[in-house]
């Protein structure tokens, strides 16, 4: 069950990268930005890996899917909410193929599916962070206006009261807004749409690169980041009394992923 972000993590899917990840012949379709150093990957991932499992999380390692090299990337592709996982559907066409692929992982592990978006719409989870009461949504180029409609349609009934704002110059809203606690939240300075983070204690930062604002809360204070492009958030929250563990995650940044892009999470417990 997750009904906020902020909330400590205790099970989780990741991909690991064997096959898929390195195997890109055309970077354009696959939106990445080059094709990464497959030692260097490996040893990254296996130490975000070690870092969540030492903090208390279950981490279920999903095989890659074939001729998916964006399957590393398992947040986008679902949203786990109180009722269930909603299945997801891409932003891009390289990406279709996924929600059935992670839908079928999860409800292995005795999920259900709580929801579907249907085409036209496109919602990736990375444009979506749940918080108690509210949820944040991120209109973006891989989130569309039908996608905004139908996952707001979908996290009313279950009692959210859904926030939307337009993401510009980011992939997704998450690379800007992260949680940091159930009600505190890590935020790249920038204007967003008047009472959108009403009610939570704001940590705000400088933007110094496209995932400035995206870091994985592990517990209530307490989140992992990427010490290779995010030192002068983690700083700022460290000064702030949150406890930062930094790992480098340089590789991913090629596939154009931040720390939460490689996370899909399934429980959070008080």
């Amino acid at each position: 069950m997750l009904r906020n972000e902020g909330e400590r993590l205790t099970r989780v899917v990741v991909s690991t990268p064997s096959n898929e990840y390195f195997d890109v012949s055309d970077t354009d379709a696959h939106k990445m930005n080059e094709v990464a150093d497959r030692a260097r990957t490996n040893v990254q991932h296996k130490a975000l890996q070690e870092t969540l499992a030492s903090r208390g999380a279950e981490v279920i390692d999903a095989p890659e899917l074939e001729g998916h090299p964006n399957s590393v990337f398992t947040r986008d592709v679902s949203l786990m909410t109180p009722q269930g996982y909603i299945k997801l559907r891409m932003g891009i066409d390289t990406r279709r193929g996924v929600e059935a692929w992670l839908g079928a992982v999860l409800e292995e592990h005795g999920e259900v599916c709580a929801g579907e978006i249907e085409a036209p719409g496109t919602v990736e989870g990375g444009d979506v962070t749940i918080h108690g009461d509210v949820a944040f949504v991120g209109h973006s180029a891989r989130t569309n206006e039908s996608g905004v409609q139908q996952i707001s349609e979908l996290l009313q009934k279950m009692g959210y009261e859904v926030r939307v704002a337009d993401v510009v110059g980011y992939l997704h809203l998450g690379g800007a807004v992260s949680a940091v606690a159930p009600d505190r939240l890590l935020v790249v300075r920038d204007d967003y749409p008047d009472g959108f983070f009403k009610g939570f204690d704001v940590i705000e930062v400088d933007k110094k690169g496209p995932s400035t604002g995206n870091v994985i809360c592990v517990a209530p204070n307490e989140v992992v980041a990427n010490e290779a492009e995010n030192q002068d958030a983690m700083d700022v929250l460290d000064s702030r009394g949150v406890r930062v563990h930094g790992v480098d995650l340089s590789e991913f940044r090629k596939g154009a992923g931040g720390p939460t892009c490689l996370i899909m999470p399934v429980e959070r417990e008080t």
